[in-house]
C-alpha cells in the first residue's frame, strides 16, 4: 500500500501503519519518514503529564473537544503503562475517550511506555512527525504518570501542561524538583474538591521561588468531568505559545528539542551496536562472568566492550 500518498492524503489508517513500523523499528518505516520529514513542524504539540490519578485522560478529552468546535483537526498520544503479557499499550486511556475516537477530525493512538522511565514511548517523537505530516493542527501527548521523573515530555513539546489535582496527601512532595521547572501551565483539575484552593496556593508559592523566568506559568482551576474551566485553559495554552512566539523562544525550543532528540538517536544507535544480540552477546557473556568471578572489573569490561567496536562506530 502506498503508505506516503495516503498520509499525505490525511489517512488514518496510513498514519496507524506507519507508526506501528516505526514502533517496531522496521526500515521501511524510517525511509518514509525521513523521504516526508520536510513536510514536518507545522503542528502545535501540547504535552499533558502529571501523577496518577490527576484526570489527565478527561482532561485531554475534553481540550480536544473544544479544539474541535474551532475546527480543528486533533490527535492524541496516549502513552499507557506497558502490558506484562503482550508489550503493547494497556488502552486505559484510549476507553476514556471513546466518544471522541469517533470524531473523524481526531486521531487517538495509544503506545506502551515499554519501560521507558521518561514518562513517554521512545517512538513517540517519531509519532509526532508522523501526525504532524498528516496535517494535525494540534498533537496532544498524554504521558504515563509517573511522577517526578516524567520529564522527557517537555523535549517534545511546544506547551506542556501540568495537572495536579487535591488529596493526593503531601502536595508539594508530589509537585517539587524537576517536575515543576517543565510546566508552562498548570491545572487544577478535580478543583470542585476539598483542598483545591490550597493545592492551587501551593504551586503558586513554589512558582515564586523562580523569579528570573519571564514567563510565569498561570494556574488554572478545572473540573474537566464537568468541562468546567476547560476554555480559559486553552486559552492560557494558547497565550503561552503567543508569548514564545513573540518573544522569539518558540523556534529556539524546537531546536532545542531537535537536538535533545539527534542525542538521544545517538545514544540509541551506539548501544544498538554494542548491545547487537547476534554480534556481541557472547561477548557480553564472556565478559559478565569475568566480572561476576571478580576476575575483571566492570570498568574495564565496559572498556574492553567499546575497544571491540571501535570498528563498527568508526571511531
Amino acid at each position: 500500500m502506498d503508505i506516503e500518498k495516503r498520509l499525505l492524503g490525511k489517512d488514518k489508517r496510513a498514519a496507524a501503519r506507519l507508526i506501528s513500523l516505526l514502533e517496531n523499528k522496521d526500515p521501511e518505516g524510517l525511509e518514509i519518514l525521513k523521504k516526508l520529514y520536510h513536510k514536518s513542524g507545522n503542528a502545535f504539540v501540547i504535552g499533558i503529564t502529571g501523577p496518577p490519578g490527576a484526570g489527565k485522560s478527561t482532561l485531554t478529552d475534553k481540550l480536544a473537544k473544544a479544539l474541535r468546535k474551532q475546527d480543528k483537526s486533533v490527535s492524541i498520544i496516549a502513552v499507557d503503562p506497558t502490558s506484562p503479557f503482550t508489550g503493547g499499550a494497556i488502552l486505559g486511556d484510549r476507553v476514556r475517550m471513546n466518544d471522541l475516537s469517533m470524531d473523524s477530525g481526531v486521531f487517538i493512538r495509544s503506545m506502551g511506555a515499554r519501560g521507558h522511565l521518561g514518562g513517554i514511548s521512545e517512538a513517540t517523537s517519531a509519532a509526532i512527525k508522523v501526525l504532524d505530516i498528516m496535517g494535525s493542527d494540534y498533537i496532544f501527548i498524554e504521558t504515563v504518570g509517573v511522577g517526578q521523573s516524567e520529564i522527557d515530555i517537555v523535549k517534545n513539546c511546544d506547551t506542556t501542561v501540568m495537572v495536579m489535582v487535591p488529596g493526593l496527601g503531601d502536595d508539594i512532595q508530589a509537585i517539587k524538583a524537576g517536575v515543576m521547572e517543565i510546566g508552562d501551565v498548570f491545572a487544577v483539575n478535580k478543583s470542585d474538591r476539598d483542598g483545591a484552593k490550597r493545592t492551587a496556593r501551593e504551586i503558586e508559592m513554589m512558582l515564586d521561588f523562580n523569579k528570573d523566568v519571564k514567563w510565569r506559568p498561570p494556574v488554572k482551576m478545572v473540573v474537566a468531568v464537568d468541562n468546567q474551566g476547560i476554555d480559559e485553559l486553552l486559552e492560557s495554552i494558547h497565550m503561552h505559545r503567543t508569548y514564545m512566539i513573540d518573544n522569539e523562544l518558540f523556534d529556539e525550543r524546537r531546536a532545542n528539542n531537535a537536538k535533545n532528540e539527534v542525542v538521544e538517536l545517538i545514544k540509541e544507535r551506539i548501544e544498538h551496536t554494542i548491545l547487537d544480540k547476534s554480534q556481541k552477546e557472547e561477548k557480553l557473556e564472556y565478559y559478565a562472568k569475568r566480572v561476576a568471578d571478580r576476575e575483571m572489573d566492570p570498568y574495564s569490561a565496559v572498556d574492553a566492550v567499546f575497544d571491540d567496536v571501535k570498528s563498527a562506530l568508526q571511531v
